[in-house]
């Protein structure tokens, strides 16, 4: 039987990343999608286009791992070495891939372009590789494994095609590897730190090999992912459901807003598409970013009524007729303009729920009453208003809060679509 792999590290090669032009996206990525598989990531490096340090690096690498996974270097450039150098490692000579090449051509042929010789190294790879075929690009991908059934994968540097080569390509190829099948849910809770959140779990959960809890941090909010290794597909989804239900009874239970949703809006987008209702904002402090989560997503024309960015404070009396003596009365930064904020949305846009943010969002402003941190976050539903009053740390910077904000509107929305 094949060897499987259990503990793996991560080499992105390039020297644009060294210099700081490029932002390594594809570690991250890669570490989120090999933990799915049950695979542990033990370590992630950076290296520069040098065969030398490249050879270095890898070698030490497969004396540890069972995995090596390696990005970037497989363009048709004179510095792309990335093949070369893990064909030298594992003693492999370089060898045409003719169906490589012909998928490379066609491609070319297709977009009306002229293929340049040098695209031709691309589809040289070492003997005995595993190529996975590129559906965005034009360099293919591989594995080599030597005696021991340690593995280098190679995918490509740009993060599109990288990620889609191993989604459709290289994760199949592990997961007929594993044993067993791995399945995750992934429970999101609002209200609670991270720490409070671990302190509330019970030491039998806690202490749990199968299914395991991981707790992470998001802005805001924090992330219980549980994770559950069987035979098949149907007792691992047991298992999870079943610590699910466990940690729904836990002092956190109430603060649980969403199960296996990727974020707050898509969570409100779902539970408004499921009712057939539709959704406001009226927008302070967040400038807009409400509106734009919610249409970021695929299908939210169907929900999202309309939105209103009232930064000024004349603007939130001309365009939402906000009273002219509330706001004196209250100040801009306060729960009963943000009441008539949501409840104006609401009205202005023929929508189901409003929701309204106002607030100091700093680094500038705020007073002494209502400090930097300050927001204010109202959801109007056609069973009443409710509001609720953020106090974030000034010492957070102006993005974060606007974030946490919009956050905690959507999840106020949610809360407020599942009150009878």
């Amino acid at each position: 039987m094949k060897r499987i792999p259990h503990k793996a590290e991560i080499l992105c090669v390039g020297t644009e990343l060294l210099m700081g032009d490029v932002i390594n996206t594809n570690a991250a990525y890669l570490a989120k999608r090999l933990s799915a598989l049950g695979i542990g990531v033990y370590r992630q490096a950076v290296v520069g286009d040098n065969p030398a340090r490249l050879t270095e690096d890898l070698t030490a690498a497969l004396a540890r791992v069972d995995l090596v996974v390696l990005t970037g270097g497989l363009g048709p450039t004179f510095d792309d070495l990335t093949k070369e150098t893990a064909a030298a490692v594992f003693g492999r000579t370089m060898e045409l891939h003719k169906p490589s090449l012909d998928r490379m051509t066609a491609y070319f042929a297709a977009t009306g372009r002229t293929m340049t010789k040098n695209n031709e190294k691309q589809a040289m790879m070492p003997t005995g590789a595993v190529v996975f075929d590129n559906d965005c690009g034009t360099a293919p991908g591989l594995c080599l494994e030597d005696g021991a059934g340690r593995l280098a994968i190679l995918l490509p540097g740009p993060p599109a095609e990288m990620a889609a080569m191993f989604e459709s390509r290289v994760e199949p190829f592990l997961r007929a590897r594993t044993a067993g099948v791995l399945f995750s849910r992934n429970v999101r809770i609002m209200g609670m730190g991270e720490s409070a959140v671990e302190a509330a779990l019970p030491a039998d959960i806690r202490d749990s090999k199968n299914p395991t809890v991981a707790p992470y941090c998001d802005p805001g909010e924090v992330r219980l992912r549980v994770t559950a290794r069987a035979d098949d597909e149907a007792t691992a989804k047991a298992l999870c459901d079943a610590m699910v239900k466990r940690l729904k009874s836990t002092p956190f239970g109430d603060f649980i807003y969403a199960v296996d949703q990727p974020s707050a809006e898509a969570a409100l987008l779902a539970a408004l598409q499921k009712r057939g209702m539709t959704v406001a904002t009226a927008e302070s402090c967040t400038g807009g970013l409400l509106a734009k989560r919610l249409t970021d997503i695929a299908g939210s024309s169907a929900v999202v009524a309309g939105g209103a960015v009232t930064y000024q404070t004349r603007e939130k009396e001309r365009v939402l007729g906000i009273p002219h003596d509330l706001i004196e009365r209250y100040t801009v930064v306060s729960e009963p303009v943000a009441r008539a904020m949501a409840e104006a949305a609401r009205r202005l846009f023929d929508a189901d729920v409003a929701i309204a943010t106002t607030g100091y969002a700093g680094p500038g402003g705020g007073t002494e009453q209502e400090p930097v941190g300050t927001v204010y976050v109202a959801v109007a539903t056609p069973a009443g208003t409710t509001c609720r009053r953020l106090s974030l740390s000034p010492r957070r910077d102006r993005d974060y809060v606007r974030r946490v904000a919009a956050s905690a509107g959507f999840v106020d929305a949610l809360r407020a679509l599942a009150t009878p």
